[in-house]
């Protein structure tokens, strides 16, 4: 068969992300911080973009944007901005509110005084704590510098995760000097720093304790795994000791620190502000969007009636603004689109979860993205990006929009809610009694008495997914 070129022409349907539409998606995911820092970056780039410092009235918003110091041009009646731009920008704004709904935007007092622990320093890291230890020291220059690359290579929970060859290699110092220079970091604040692993750590605390060769440098040294799956009275056993003596030694052992490192971390904390407020008005809530430190934008006036006279830009400078001043609609439109939506995922939630955010979290029923998504008339991937990294508070604390997303196990009264069976494990577990814990399959039957039907596989999951200990692990003896 022989080989032809030649023309075609197809009609075809396909979906084009053009960039206004990435625009939109990437702002609809986005958490409030980093909105926040987006929307910055843009008044900086765009001068089209400006933030209304105080509310005014509509009849004040129209000039308010001009400078005083800039006489302000004259419109252009030959090349009027709708026709730029091929929409109405005016007509937009005054449209923004069409669906009658009150976005209810919070903007917190920006006038709250200061405290004194705004002022206060980060707190030195573990690296800066061993520095100035070493700096104090009377080791020569050599074993100095070689202590440098074992600080250097100490993770964050203060083990050294490099060997001797490796630091030698490092600091360009002899093997023996290396090894010198781990010795003299290990004797150093706070104990246990610079081990290799947990058993070199635990005996390294043992040092300032005076416990060597005691039974709990023999626990320590031999029987880690023992002393994890609580297996007391074989070290018992093996030691001919009292049981009472390995648990005055396991207590020593509960005392010291395994992550001594963990202790001298100089970031600051970190607190989740929410995106959404449910407040409880009457026999209703009320929802209100999170905008503090979202700049309030707008259009510059000024620079739209300089874009609409032809006789001040050349047409590198009309087509720049011009691309700018769109730029800027789309922006502004995309956020509205995202908190619009927001708003009405936050609606929705509220519908299918009245009865939690009436009562508590014993009512939280199943619900998947797909419900909500029918219900809005959306795709589920605009709710997935629209509840992705976002935080919701009402009354009954601060939680993750994917919270209110969960499967259903079935019971007596129908379905409830895997986050309300983790919630009853985690009481259950709580009120157990230390020397005899509950396994998995006494944990389901419980469960089961309750009315909810679960198997001992899905309890043994939940379990893992809390980060709660298996049975032996739980179970304490003093």
């Amino acid at each position: 068969m022989a080989l032809e070129h030649r023309l075609e022409v197809k009609m075809m349907q396909k979906l084009v992300l053009t960039p206004q539409l990435q625009q939109a998606i990437k702002l609809l995911q986005m958490p409030q911080l980093e909105l926040s820092m987006t929307l910055n970056n843009e008044m900086i780039e765009n001068p089209f973009l400006e933030e209304t410092v105080e509310l005014v009235d509509q009849d004040e918003r129209n000039t308010s944007s001009e400078s005083e110091t800039m006489p302000a041009p004259q419109e252009d009646a030959e090349t009027p901005l709708d026709r730029l731009l091929g929409f109405s920008v005016d007509g937009y704004f005054d449209a923004r509110s069409y669906d009658g709904r009150d976005l209810g935007y919070f903007n917190p007092d920006t006038n709250t005084p200061q405290t004194f622990d705004q002022f206060v320093s980060n707190s030195s890291d573990i690296y800066d704590h061993l520095n100035w230890q070493l700096r104090l020291s009377n080791a020569s220059d050599e074993l100095k510098n070689a202590a440098e690359s074992v600080i250097g290579n100490l993770d964050e929970k203060g083990y050294l995760k490099s060997s001797a060859e490796e630091i030698a290699s490092y600091a360009d110092v002899p093997i023996s000097a290396a090894r010198e220079a781990i010795e003299l970091v290990q004797k150093f604040d706070p104990p246990g720093v610079g081990a290799r692993d947990l058993r070199e750590c635990l005996l390294l605390q043992l040092d300032e304790l005076d416990l060597k060769g005691t039974l709990v440098e023999k626990i320590i040294s031999q029987n880690l795994h023992e002393l994890e799956k609580r297996q007391y009275k074989q070290i018992s056993h093996q030691y001919n000791v009292p049981m009472e003596e390995v648990l005055r030694a396991v207590k020593i052992i509960e005392g010291l620190d395994p992550k001594p490192g963990s202790g001298f971390s100089g970031s600051d904390t970190i607190y989740i502000k929410p995106d959404v407020y449910v407040i409880k008005d009457a026999d209703d809530f009320r929802i209100v969007l999170n905008d503090e430190n979202i700049p309030n934008l707008r259009i510059n006036n000024y620079y739209r009636k300089i874009l609409s006279q032809k006789s001040l830009l050349d047409k590198n400078e009309k087509e720049y603004l011009t691309e700018r001043l769109r730029s800027a609609v789309w922006l502004l439109k995309s956020l509205d689109h995202r908190n619009k939506t927001l708003y009405r995922v936050t609606e929705s939630l509220v519908k299918f979860q009245f009865e939690f955010f009436d009562k508590n979290v014993s009512y939280l029923k199943p619900l998947n993205l797909k419900d909500v998504a029918q219900d809005l008339g959306l795709h589920e991937s605009t709710i997935s990006r629209a509840t992705s990294n976002k935080y919701l508070s009402c009354a009954h604390g601060l939680f993750s929009f994917r919270f209110f997303f969960s499967s259903g196990l079935s019971s007596g009264d129908g379905e409830v809610s895997s986050n309300y069976v983790r919630d009853m494990m985690r009481k259950i577990i709580q009120e157990e009694e230390p020397r005899k814990p509950l396994s998995d399959q006494k944990i389901a039957d419980i469960l089961k008495s309750s009315g909810i039907k679960v198997a001992r596989r899905t309890v043994a999951k939940y379990r893992d997914e809390m980060n709660i200990a298996p049975q032996s692990q739980r179970r304490r003896l003093d």
